[in-house]
């Protein structure tokens, strides 16, 4: 085996002595005293002074056993409490995510709300800027009257155009009779100018 180190021994000691109050060296020394006192050829009085001693050294053994046993219930207690600590750490993070992940959808609920009403306000802006439907539909029947009126006009205007027709026909009918007639006139008048002729010629 190798040679232990003044480490490894002070660290076996610190092990072995708990939380470094000398437990381990008390005990050796009870159990030398122990050893001593049983062995021990001296008077009465000193076999009980040094008994005495080994109780007293007794007694502070079992006070730190004792001190270290609360403080082994106060370390289990403290653990149970950190445990406790921990899950409702664990617990509060999964409402903190919920809480995010719901505010998350909120604002996208938002965003598509906020959306929707910047479309409906540039669609009532569109839509002001129209009449409504009692304007339209009064500017409509407006129209439609106008639209009947314009239509009887023109049913007028081509009856008298029809008429003005009828009446150019007839006058260039008559004005053909007339200058037929006339020529019919001009060429008895010369006829009956060349017989006269003829007559008194003869």
């Amino acid at each position: 085996m190798g040679a232990v180190t003044d480490d490894e021994v002070i660290r076996k000691r610190l092990l072995i002595d708990g939380d470094g109050a000398g437990d381990d060296r008390r005990i050796n020394v009870l159990l030398k005293s122990f050893t001593k006192w049983c062995n021990s050829t001296g008077s009465p009085q000193e076999g009980f002074t040094q008994y005495q001693r080994m109780l007293g050294t007794l007694a502070q053994c079992e006070f730190s056993m004792g001190k270290t046993l609360l403080v082994y219930d106060m370390n289990l207690r403290e653990m149970e409490n950190y445990e406790k600590i921990y899950t409702d750490i664990e617990r509060n993070i999964t409402s903190a995510h919920d809480k995010i992940s719901e505010c998350k959808k909120e604002i996208q609920r938002a965003k598509r709300i906020r959306k929707n009403r910047q479309e409906y306000d540039a669609l009532a802006k569109v839509i002001q800027q129209h009449p409504d439907r009692h304007e339209t539909l009064k500017q409509l029947e407006a129209l439609d009257k106008e639209l009947q009126q314009l239509s009887h006009i023109k049913e007028n205007v081509e009856d008298k155009l029809e008429l003005r027709k009828k009446q150019f026909h007839v006058l260039l009918s008559t004005i053909q009779e007339l200058q037929q007639t006339l020529e019919n006139d001009e060429k008895s008048e010369n006829d009956d100018t060349q017989e006269s002729s003829m007559e008194n010629g003869e």
